[in-house]
C-alpha cells in the first residue's frame, strides 16, 4: 500500500518508520499540507495520512478518489476538516480516538497554572535577574470551581487532575459518561458558577462558536477559559470583546480558530496578518501555545502505532470499525457501524 503523508514535521516520521518496518506500507512524506492545491501530489497512491490543518473537502475528496485513493488516515482524534459525507461510498476514513488523553488533560493544567500563577512573566524577569514580585499575584486553584465542557476521556481525566487540586467541578455534556461520579449541570448553570471554565468538546455544527456573545454575557465575571480542543469553539471576536470588558478573566489556548495557515510553523520572521491572533497574543493575560496539547513522546507513538495499524488492517480487508468515523449517512435504522461491520 502506497501511502501520502501530508504536513509532515520531523517529529512524525521516527515514530511511522519504526511501526511501519516490516509492514505493506510504502509511506511518501511531503512537508505540504494537502488541500484543493496540492491534492494532485496523492495521485497513484493509495491511502493519504492527514493531520488537522490539512483540508479534505468535497473537491479534495473528488479528486483523491479519482487518483486512486480509498483510505484516508488521520493522526488525529478530530475529523472536523473531512467532509465525510462526500467520502461515504467512496473513501474510507480512519482516526486515532485516544491516543494520550492524558497529554492533552496535562497541557490544559498547564495553561492553567502558567496563566494563573504568571510562569511566563516570572522566567521572563528573572532571566533578565528581575526578582521582582510586582503583578505576579494568582489565586488558590484550591476551592475554587472548573466547569468542564465535554466529558470523554480528556475531560474526565482534567476533571481528575482539578480535583487533586481540591477543586469544585461541574460538568456539562449533551451525553454525560455514565458512572463517571461527575456533577452534571446545564450550560447555563456551569457558565454562572465556574471560576474556570476549560473546552474538552469536539467541533461540529452544534458546537461551532459555543462561546459567543450570548454565552459570556452568563460567565461568572473574571472567569478564566482553557481551550485545548478545537479553536472554532470560541469566537474569537467575543473572546477578546470578553476580556477587553474584564468578563473573562484570562484566556489559555492551544487552539485557535484561524491556525490552518499559522500554527505548526515558524512565524517568527513575518509579519503576522491575523490581527485578532496579534491583540490575542498581545494581552498580558492570555497564553497561546501552538497545538501542541499532544505533543508528548507516549502520544506519538500511539498515534503513529494506530495510524499504521489503520491502514494496515484496512488493506488485509480488516478495517477497524471502532476507530472508523461515522459519515453521517442517516441511514441510522440500519447504521452497519453499531452493528460493527464496514459502513460500505
Amino acid at each position: 500500500m502506497k501511502v501520502a503523508f501530508f504536513d509532515t514535521k520531523p517529529y512524525d516520521i521516527p515514530g511511522f518508520d519504526h511501526f511501519a518496518a516490516g509492514t505493506d506500507l510504502e509511506i511518501k512524506y511531503f512537508e505540504t499540507k494537502l488541500n484543493e492545491d496540492t491534492v494532485s501530489l496523492a495521485a497513484g497512491f493509495d491511502a493519504v495520512c492527514v493531520f488537522v490543518n490539512d483540508t479534505v473537502n468535497a473537491r479534495v475528496v473528488e479528486k483523491l478518489y479519482e487518483g486512486g485513493v480509498r483510505v484516508i488516515a488521520l493522526r488525529c482524534a478530530g475529523f472536523n476538516n473531512v467532509d465525510t459525507r462526500a467520502c461515504f461510498g467512496k473513501i474510507h476514513v480512519y482516526r486515532v480516538p485516544a491516543y494520550s488523553p492524558y497529554a492533552v488533560a496535562e497541557h490544559a493544567m498547564a495553561l492553567l497554572l502558567t496563566l494563573n500563577r504568571k510562569i511566563h512573566k516570572a522566567y521572563n524577569r528573572t532571566r533578565e535577574f528581575n526578582f521582582s514580585l510586582a503583578g505576579l499575584s494568582g489565586f488558590d486553584l484550591h476551592g475554587k470551581t472548573v466547569g468542564v465542557i465535554g466529558t470523554g476521556k480528556i475531560g474526565r481525566i482534567f476533571a481528575d487532575i482539578c480535583r487533586g487540586f481540591g477543586m469544585n467541578i461541574l460538568a456539562y455534556d449533551k451525553f454525560p459518561a455514565a458512572n463517571s461520579g461527575l456533577n452534571y449541570v446545564t450550560l447555563e448553570e456551569l457558565l454562572a458558577k465556574a471560576d474556570i471554565i476549560s473546552l474538552h468538546c469536539p467541533l461540529t455544527e452544534e458546537t461551532y462558536h459555543m462561546i459567543n456573545d450570548d454565552t459570556v454575557e452568563q460567565m461568572k465575571p473574571g472567569a478564566v477559559i482553557i481551550n485545548t480542543s478545537r479553536g472554532a469553539l470560541i469566537d474569537t471576536e467575543s473572546l477578546i470583546n470578553g476580556l477587553r470588558t474584564q468578563i473573562i478573566g484570562g484566556a489559555g489556548l492551544d487552539v485557535y480558530e484561524e491556525e490552518g495557515d499559522l500554527f505548526y510553523e515558524d512565524q517568527s520572521t513575518h509579519i503576522v496578518h491575523d490581527d485578532n491572533l496579534v491583540r490575542l497574543i498581545s494581552m498580558p493575560n492570555v497564553i497561546v501555545t501552538s497545538h501542541q496539547a499532544f505533543l508528548t513522546q507516549e502520544a506519538l507513538n500511539n498515534i503513529a502505532q494506530t495510524t499504521v495499524d489503520n491502514l494496515v488492517r484496512f488493506s488485509k480487508d480488516q478495517g477497524n470499525q471502532d476507530t472508523e468515523v461515522c459519515y453521517r449517512c442517516e441511514r441510522q435504522d440500519a447504521c452497519r457501524k453499531q452493528r460493527h461491520e464496514k459502513c460500505f
